[in-house]
């Protein structure tokens, strides 16, 4: 007789076995190829799934996030036979978890190979000196190469980036040469432009000045020349007005005889310098005969008057009396 406790407990065990063989729990970002009785049955999306036991098993595990490979640095030859040590790093991720199953045996690695070899063909079309200008370039054109061919393996390559580019020892101490001579040139160039900057700022302050100084100078002359303008129409409205009071005064009441005493004055005090100031003495013809020189200078005033005067004419000087000159 069969004892039924284990029975009831084979029967339990086959239930959890067939149980766990039967669920199945997907983790978020991943995706698991099912084959059934050894051919492609279905993809299993993230969360619970019922697969059938025994028939059905999971053949393939696949995670969906980015992932970055490492590609192995390779030497590559650029256009102008200069080899050239290059390390980068590829950036993929899975798109048909079906297609990364069975697409390739191992599509890690046709990727990275073929990462390399689409490198060696870029950096092979280019200088060495472009090499370094032109990393988008071939960042770019890596990425379109590779995201062609690995399209058939489920796989999206998303970007590429060089890590390093790394020239021959010579190459380097070669490009830092001319970096520094470059370099110098700049200097001289600058130093050069500074100076000419100096002698155009030199010449252009020193004509400036002359400019001001000549300016100023003008109008020096100007103002002098408008200040002696000024000097002799005052000096001359000065002896117009003066002689204007001495003709009104004339013409007053004793004006004449005013006349007369001044130009007396005037005439002995002239005569009295005429020693002193050189060692030649001029004297008239006829000392005594003061009164007819002083009658001769007053005829004068009397013309320039354009009448007669009080007295009548010949009149004598102060006690002068009516005289000729003498010959």
């Amino acid at each position: 007789m069969f004892d039924l406790s284990n029975v009831a407990f084979i029967v339990f065990i086959i239930a959890v076995v067939i149980a766990a063989r039967s669920i199945k729990i997907v983790p978020q970002q991943h995706a698991w190829v099912i084959e059934r009785l050894g051919k492609y049955h279905a993809t299993l999306t993230p969360g619970l799934s019922i697969v059938v036991p025994f028939v059905d098993r999971v053949a393939y595990k696949h995670l969906l996030k980015e992932v970055p490979l490492d590609v192995p640095s390779q030497v590559c030859i650029t256009n102008d036979n200069t080899q050239l040590q290059v390390d980068g790093i590829l950036y993929f991720q899975v798109t048909d978890a079906m297609k990364a199953s069975y697409g390739s045996s191992n599509y890690i690695v046709a990727i990275t190979q073929l990462a390399q070899t689409t490198l060696r063909s870029v950096i092979g079309r280019l200088e060495l000196d472009k090499t370094f200008e032109e990393r988008a370039f071939i960042n770019h054109t890596v990425v379109n190469a590779l995201d062609e061919a690995a399209s058939n393996w489920g796989v999206k390559v998303l970007r590429y980036e060089i890590k390093d580019l790394t020239p021959p020892k010579e190459i380097l101490h070669a490009m830092q040469a001319q970096i520094t001579a470059e370099r110098e040139k700049r200097a001289l160039i600058a130093a050069s432009e500074g100076k000419r900057q100096e002698q155009i700022n030199l010449a252009t302050g020193a004509r400036e000045a002359a400019i001001q100084k000549s300016e100023g100078e003008r109008q020096a002359a100007i103002n002098r020349a408008q200040g002696e303008a000024s000097a002799i129409l005052a000096v001359a409205e000065a002896n117009a007005e003066a002689i204007q009071k001495i003709g009104t005064a004339i013409q007053t009441q004793g004006g004449m005889e005013a006349v007369n005493l001044k130009v007396a004055e005037q005439y002995v005090n002239a005569f009295g310098n005429l020693a002193k100031t050189n060692n030649t003495l001029i004297v008239p013809g006829n000392l005594t005969d003061l009164s007819g020189m002083i009658a001769s200078a007053l005829k004068i005033v009397r013309g320039t008057e354009g009448g007669s005067t009080p007295g009548g004419d010949g009149g004598g000087v102060g006690g002068f009396g009516n005289s000729t000159p003498r010959r």
